[in-house]
């Protein structure tokens, strides 16, 4: 699929983009890979320690932002596949600044539709997030609103033809987002208690390889306008408490401004045009460009009506010694 093509990663150098391009150069032999980005160091660190391991020959770093639109048209020439995982994630910080995570969470998502169809990219996969699902903080409306820009890019590229779709998945295991990397650093100091908003928490299980894997079907089999989810276990945030320091007291603090209790990947709203796969769901768009007769995907099953996927009512759990086994393979 990717042999001899051209993949451009948004926000390459995050965690998302090492991952994904360690599993493309272990998989394909593309003609290059070019990583976006706007850090110079974070580019030069990735580069040496990629240069450890892989053949960097095909691998370009290119400083940019997403907020660029004249950049992103430069970066964007004869390029195949569009992977965009930049944004700002970070709750707190998009909360005191919300002009700045506008700009790049929607304007840039805007840019990058604008340049991908402008330079007829075949096909832009957008990375979002659990929190873009019934908003209740800015870093969630944001990407709710950039995630129905690029479905709705669709409508506008009938002339290039290039293909939107949408990747959404919580927090990844381990990833500096969540929780694994704070309890793992108490731990290391000495401490026997641990820091946990609410006992109730519920949240879904990913690896990074996991969502990797959920880009690289959306980017073999969309046809333009899906939302892919892929089907994990939940786990009780005081079961992982439990598993990375047995017998560790509890401090609640209280659930932190922008915080929900349980993550939803699908919404009951969405159960109407949403079919269950495998390992994954995909929520099919909703508009009259798009035609079920000739783009469902695959053998999936409509779900049922008022179906959610929620971490609290999930049918797939990782109790204690399921988790301490996930965190040994890490």
């Amino acid at each position: 699929m990717l042999n001899g093509k051209a993949i451009l990663i948004t926000g390459g150098t995050g965690s998302f983009g090492k991952k994904f391009l360690e599993m493309v150069l272990d998989r394909y032999t593309p003609n290059r890979i070019i990583i976006y980005s706007r850090d110079e160091f974070k580019q030069s660190v990735m580069k040496d320690e990629f240069q450890k391991k892989h053949d960097m020959s095909k691998v370009r770093f290119f400083i940019g932002d997403v907020r660029d639109k004249d950049r992103l048209y430069r970066a964007f020439d004869q390029v195949d596949y569009v992977i965009h995982a930049a944004a700002m994630k970070q709750v707190p910080t998009c909360e005191y600044n919300p002009f700045e995570a506008i700009k790049t969470n929607i304007h840039g998502a805007q840019n990058v539709i604008d340049a991908a169809i402008d330079r007829r990219v075949k096909k832009v996969v957008a990375l979002s997030t659990d929190k873009a699902v019934n908003p209740i903080n800015l870093y969630g409306g944001t990407k709710l609103v950039s995630d129905k820009l690029f479905i709705s890019a669709n409508a506008y590229s009938k002339i290039s033809k290039t293909k939107f779709s949408v990747v959404r998945y919580g927090n990844v295991a381990g990833s500096r987002g969540s929780v694994i990397p704070v309890f793992k650093n108490l731990i290391e100091k000495g401490e026997t208690e641990l820091p946990i908003t609410d006992p109730r928490m519920t949240r879904f299980w990913i690896k990074l390889e996991q969502g990797a894997e959920l880009v690289f079907k959306a980017l073999e089999e969309s046809n333009g306008g899906e939302t892919y989810i892929s089907k994990i276990p939940s786990f009780r945030i005081t079961d992982l408490a439990e598993a990375m320091l047995p017998g560790a007291k509890i401090k609640e603090i209280g659930i932190r401004e922008g915080e929900k209790l349980h993550e939803v990947m699908v919404t009951k709203d969405d159960s109407t045009h949403t079919y269950e796969y495998e390992k994954h769901f995909i929520i099919y768009p909703h508009f009259d460009w798009w035609k079920s007769d000739r783009s469902l995907t695959g053998n999936g099953v409509k779900v049922r009506e008022g179906f959610e996927y929620n971490s609290e009512t999930n049918k797939e759990w990782l109790d204690v010694s399921g988790l301490r086994v996930e965190l040994s393979m890490d």
